[in-house]
């Protein structure tokens, strides 16, 4: 694969390691959590290796045009998912920056009276990162409150597939009841029995002693399989694929600003920080999942995926190169095969592949969801019943209606006028005369 020209980086990245955490089976509302050190320490470091790829001048991936000592807030845009796990993917967000762009004594400014200051923490560097809240932005998280999606969530739950790999794990998840603190231990929950078990691995002593050695990988291939069947389908345009879907058009959006022009002032990195949710979706629909069986299933805490947006060695079209490090499972990034193709594909191939499955606003995903009361749906909702019922009224009564509308409006400014003297009718010459006598 040629080491062409990188013009930008799209980075989407899962939170860190993270406390205990619960979602619906059904719906997959969340309750809120906390990032550990272990998190921050995890997305720092993924920053760290970002920065060594992406901004380093020896690098043959480094972003052309990109300042590298100081973030220059015209070439970089940050947005993380505010909602189902609190401040979570937030904190991960800004570790990550801490790591991509460190410290630096530059970070300063020279007083009038010639006196120098530098930012505080040795020159930290302040970077705008924009919280998506869930109630207001569908984007980085479709899933939620979504009636469709829910059922395609049962619909999954009632398959006989899902009934044969019930029959198939009962034996085992019989077996994981004694470790699991009495919580259901039923196939459609297998994602919080994997978490509950994930994070007490990582932060109980006495819980990874007392778990059988395979317990722990047993319960994460359940948990991938269940996963992926939810936050899939065999259609592109599926409502399974929906985390994708509505990620879809930051994207695009960062490809265009990216390509626009080859300037040093546009966009260069555009970071998403989210859940694992998306890219499930992702994989199913680029195919990257289907060219590499590995992928289906949970992103690991510190997971990230590069789209690399590359000028063409042959003077063509921009092309993608796709790109994934699962968490610290891997010590750097893998490019992967997406969408059919070997190496690099042109980005317009990507762009036209996608694009009719992106949710491309609120709105759209209202519809999509059948929602008229979250996240928007009752403002617009609202919104449309009044303009039909000014649709109610024909062209025949719209003529009606505004010929009465004018014909008062010109009744009111006629006495108006009349009040204030400047039309005269009948008695205006006595009033003038009068105002003339007075004035006399």
């Amino acid at each position: 694969m040629s080491n062409s020209t990188v013009l930008g980086v799209v980075l989407l990245t899962r939170h860190g390691d993270r406390q205990g955490f619960y979602q619906s089976p059904t719906t997959y509302t969340a309750t809120s959590t906390a990032i550990t050190p272990l998190g921050n320490q995890q997305e720092y470091q993924l920053g760290q290796l970002l920065r060594s790829i992406y901004l380093n001048s020896s690098s043959d991936s480094v972003i052309s045009g990109m300042n590298a000592t100081l973030a220059d807030q015209k070439q970089i845009k940050i947005r993380a998912d505010g909602g189902g796990e609190g401040g979570v993917i937030f904190n991960s967000a800004v570790s990550l920056t801490q790591g991509l762009f460190p410290a630096s004594s530059d970070y300063s400014t020279t007083l009038a009276n010639g006196s120098t200051i530098e930012g505080p923490l040795s020159g930290y560097q302040y970077i705008p990162i924009e919280s998506v809240e869930a109630d207001n932005d569908v984007s980085l998280e479709g899933w939620t409150s979504c009636g469709t999606f829910d059922d395609h969530t049962n619909a999954f739950y009632n398959s006989s597939v899902f009934a044969a790999k019930e029959e198939e794990s009962a034996e085992f998840l019989n077996d994981l009841k004694p470790y699991l603190d009495g919580r259901p231990v039923t196939l459609s929950n297998m994602w919080n029995i994997y978490d509950y078990m994930n994070v007490d691995n990582i932060h109980s002593a006495s819980f990874m002693d007392n778990l059988p050695d395979t317990f722990i990988q047993q319960a994460r291939a359940l948990a991938d399989w269940h996963e992926y069947g939810v936050f899939s389908d065999s259609s592109l345009d599926g409502i399974g694929n929906i985390a994708a879907r509505t990620m879809l058009p930051s994207i695009f959006d960062a490809f265009t600003s990216i390509t626009a022009a080859d300037s040093d002032e546009s966009l260069k990195f555009m970071y998403l920080s989210m859940s694992y949710k998306p890219f499930l979706s992702l994989f199913n629909m680029t195919k990257a999942a289907e060219m590499n069986p590995a992928l289906e299933g949970i992103v690991n805490y510190a997971a990230a995926v590069t789209l690399e947006v590359r000028a063409a060695s042959n003077g063509g079209e921009p092309v993608l190169r796709f790109n994934f490090k699962n968490g610290t499972d891997d010590t750097t990034f893998r490019t992967y095969n997406i969408l059919d193709h070997d190496g690099d594909i042109p980005l317009s191939t990507f762009v036209n592949f996608l694009q009719p499955a992106a949710i491309n606003d609120t709105a759209e995903w209202c519809a999509i969801c059948r929602n008229t009361e979250d996240r928007g749906c009752a403002a617009l909702s609202l919104a449309a019943s009044q303009a039909s019922v000014h649709q109610v009224i024909g062209p025949v009564g719209a003529g009606f209606l505004g010929a009465g509308l004018t014909l008062f409006v010109a009744l009111v400014m006629l006495g108006v006028l009349d009040f204030l003297g400047v039309l005269t009718v009948g008695k205006g010459r006595s009033r003038s005369k009068k105002f003339v006598e007075e004035k006399a």
